[in-house]
């Protein structure tokens, strides 16, 4: 047992410099473009599809993992987890490399699609910036063998990240028709 103690404080510091440097790295970058830079690149106009598709096939291995676990099913329900992580991760590693490469897109939609477009842009902001260390802490949990407390946070850090997720994919297709090719 003294072992699973020394995982989660070995790990607690790690998971609040993660979750502080990520949203403030991510937020530093979104502004840099390298063109200013004087780096001649063109720009990653490619990037946002398949970044959205990331966060569609995110959100079906994050049901998939809860359905595998309900199942009995802990190691497959493990793999899942950790190919969600890699998503979210080649996910954030994309959408840097995308606003680092070409000016941010407007949304031109009127009226009420404006306001739903913004309502769920800025939810999937910050709770992109919350699940962080949620999906930390349930991991590191899981690896120090307290599934139940793992259990209690990953019922707040599911429906969090699948919300990001799903709202990530929505976002894309409401703001699609006004990027500029």
């Amino acid at each position: 047992m003294k072992e699973n103690v020394t995982i989660d404080k070995k790990y607690n510091t790690l998971i609040v410099l993660v979750s502080i440097v990520i949203p403030v790295v991510v937020a530093i970058l979104f502004n840099v473009k390298l063109k200013d830079l004087g780096y001649d690149v063109e720009p990653l106009s490619f990037l946002p599809p398949i970044y959205a598709t990331i966060n569609g096939i995110t959100a079906v291995v994050l049901i998939a993992a809860v359905m595998a676990i309900k199942k009995g099913n802990r190691k497959l329900h493990e793999r899942l987890m950790t190919f969600a992580i890699a998503l979210s991760l080649a996910f954030l590693v994309m959408y840097v490399a995308y606003h680092m490469t070409s000016d941010s897109t407007k949304f031109g939609g009127e009226g009420v699609i404006r306001l739903v477009y913004f309502v769920l842009l800025i939810s999937h902001i910050i709770l992109s910036i919350a699940v962080i260390p949620l999906v930390l802490i349930s991991y590191v949990r899981a690896l120090a063998s307290k599934f139940d407390q793992h259990k209690k946070i990953a019922k707040i850090t599911f429906p969090i990240w699948l919300y990001v997720a799903v709202t990530g994919v929505i976002v894309y297709i409401m703001i699609a028709p006004y990027y500029v090719h």
